[in-house]
């Protein structure tokens, strides 16, 4: 078998298969020089649990699964992960019957130990956090994913399996039997082809002669960090309740697992599918974005989040503005610059966005075309769920 792509879900399914079937002879390549380089290294680094997402959902299942697998995964293995829970509150009226869905979500998907909080209580666990009411989810964590990604690496490698890094997939063509996967270092051949590949996912579909029904559109979400002597103001995860009007969640507060306190993140169109600054521009990923017709339609859809989140991009004053609905003594001199991420976010013609896991396969292939938040939580789970759909071959 070959598997494509060496993030977190490539990395994952490559380990269950291996696990799966003993002496299985699996090669894992990967564009970058090393593992889990996009997606899976650019994000909070936070472990879900599962409350945002519609019940009898590929998220909600395998969330709830992933989070379990994760936690033991890290436990085994010695790497750095924290339960600390989190809280998500609701700042205005309006928000409260959103937040009452979540509640009923989170019951609905398994989830343990919810608690409605009242403005009293969530000042017991977050003493600066603003809020008429909210739900603490103490099952929800911070985990060091890049950690995560090396040792599945290591145990990949150990099992038998071949991993190849700095080897990009140019082209794939079925044989009689087989796949042959043409590289820029050189054709693999193999009975049965996985790919992961994350921002560049719905390319590889096309790599094998197959039409996607999605398009990967770039989100780049841009963070800010605490300055060290404000970090006080956030113990551990503060989110908001998320307004289903519009695609993305929201900026929110991240304690990280090494230390400091994340902020954000925004959600702002990318000029490049690894385009983790404004300044990063590639011709082709931009005019392949700008000719898809329903990234128009996402534009019309949503005109003034899009102008929003540019300008609150552009704007560490707005940015920080936005911040104060969670944390109000949160100012502008308390931000300093952080990092970023780009969302492969899988789009429709119609311009809708594709919420949920999405794979597409034909005769002796998997493509997973959309592996949204929260994949990397998930992300064994979805391995799992892989190597059980090709498990008779």
């Amino acid at each position: 078998m070959a598997v494509v792509g060496g993030g977190l879900v490539g990395l994952g399914t490559a380990w269950q298969l291996l696990r799966a079937r003993p002496g299985l002879r699996l090669v894992l390549i990967e564009k970058e020089p090393g593992w889990g380089r996009h997606q899976s290294g650019h994000n909070s680094g936070v472990l879900h649990a599962g409350l945002y997402y519609k019940p009898g959902s590929e998220k909600a299942r395998l969330s709830v699964r992933g989070l379990q697998e994760m936690l033991a995964f890290c436990r085994e293995q010695g790497i750095a992960h924290e339960q600390c829970g989190k809280i998500v509150v609701a700042t205005a009226q309006e928000e409260l019957p959103r937040l009452d869905t979540l509640w009923q979500r989170g019951r609905a998907n398994g989830l343990e130990g919810l608690r409605k909080l009242t403005p009293e209580q969530i000042r017991e666990i977050e003493p600066h956090a603003a809020g008429i009411a909210a739900i603490h989810v103490p099952q929800e964590g911070i985990v060091d994913y890049p950690a995560v990604a090396a040792k599945l690496a290591e145990l990949c490698a150990a099992l038998g399996g071949y991993l190849q890094p700095n080897t990009r997939a140019l082209a794939m063509r079925r044989t009689a039997n087989s796949w042959v996967v043409e590289t820029d270092n050189g054709a693999i051949e193999a009975k049965f082809v996985v790919t992961c590949g994350g921002l560049h996912s719905d390319r590889l579909v096309r790599a094998a002669g197959m039409k996607p029904k999605a398009k990967i559109i770039p989100f780049r979400g841009e963070y800010f960090m605490l300055k060290p002597e404000r970090q006080h103001l956030v113990r551990n995860l503060i989110y908001p309740v998320p307004d289903p009007q519009f695609p993305f969640l929201g900026v929110h507060f991240t304690r990280m697992i090494h230390g400091g306190v994340e902020a954000g993140p925004n959600a702002v169109l990318a000029f490049a599918r690894e385009g983790y600054r404004w300044t990063n521009f590639s011709p082709f990923d931009f005019a392949e974005s700008l000719t898809f017709p329903g990234l128009w339609k996402f534009l019309k859809k949503y005109p003034a989040m899009c102008t929003y989140e540019i300008r609150r991009s552009l704007s560490r004053a707005e940015f920080c503005r936005s911040l104060h609905k969670l944390v109000p003594e949160i100012r502008e001199s308390d931000l300093a610059p952080g990092g970023s991420g780009v969302r492969a976010q899988a789009m429709m013609p119609d311009g809708a966005l594709v919420e949920d896991f999405h794979f597409e396969q034909a005769e002796g292939i998997l493509h997973v075309v959309n592996a949204p938040s929260p994949a990397a939580t998930a992300s064994l789970a979805i391995g799992a769920a892989i190597a059980d759909k090709i498990t008779g071959l």
